[in-house]
């Protein structure tokens, strides 16, 4: 018994690549990017300087390593998970687990760190800008965007864009979350904050709630076709 609990602890016991992003996390939110040194990061993690350099090239590696972990990184991956897969037919239950997904992001104090230290060095490290707004931004949207399409398509909904649908779904999130966790002085309680998702989500799917004869729920969109992305 001693020897399967003890696999299980090493099991779910974090890697050193995990441990160092944590940790580099955390450095950055509390010295900057420019502040952060490589030994002090081994020292937090309690590993060599030179050790640092099996698992990333460079600060910059990790910058990007973190980059891609977080904010609409995690997003887009999650829009790409099975569970939502199964989702494709149910629009009301696709809106709320990605809202409720949200929140449990927002709520983690690892993404308040992200949010901070990517605010004040996405323009100081070359790649890191363009990476984070137009790479990331740009996958999540376009996978939201084939959610919405297929929606249309199936008569779930009625809307004449659906990436401009998308786009307006994401764009009530981010005020709630600027609202709830951004603006006070300390984050609403979480029954507030499902209390406005709620609320939201019952506006935004009554404006987009299917109507009108079958040909038009499932016409195609202009500029489509099925399956392809909606033009920029």
């Amino acid at each position: 018994m001693a020897v399967h609990t003890s696999s299980a602890a090493a099991a779910a016991a974090p890697t050193t690549r995990e441990r160092i992003l944590t940790e580099a996390l955390n450095l950055f939110a509390q010295s900057g990017y420019g502040g952060a040194s490589m030994r002090e990061l081994a020292r937090r993690v309690g590993i060599r300087e030179s050790s640092l350099y099996n698992h990333f090239p460079g600060k910059a590696a990790i910058l990007e390593a973190i980059v891609s972990e977080h904010g609409p990184a995690s997003s887009a991956s999650r829009l790409e998970e099975p569970r939502y897969r199964q989702l494709v037919r149910q629009p009301a239950e696709f809106c709320r687990q990605f809202a409720l997904d949200l929140v449990e992001q927002w709520s983690d104090p690892r993404e308040h760190q992200f949010q901070k230290v990517i605010t004040a060095e996405r323009n100081r490290v070359p790649g890191i800008r363009a990476k984070f707004a137009d790479h990331f931004y740009a996958r999540e949207q376009r996978l939201m965007t084939d959610y919405f399409r297929g929606f249309a398509l199936a008569g779930l909904i009625s809307t004449p864009d659906p990436r401009e649908t998308a786009r307006l779904f994401a764009a009530g999130l981010i005020y709630i979350r600027l609202e709830h966790y951004v603006m006070g002085a300390v984050p609403s309680p979480r029954p507030k904050v499902i209390e406005a998702i709620d609320r939201y989500l019952a506006f935004f799917l009554s404006l987009i709630a299917a109507g009108g004869d079958a040909d038009n729920k499932k016409r195609k969109f202009k500029g489509e076709t099925r399956g392809k992305a909606a033009p920029d």
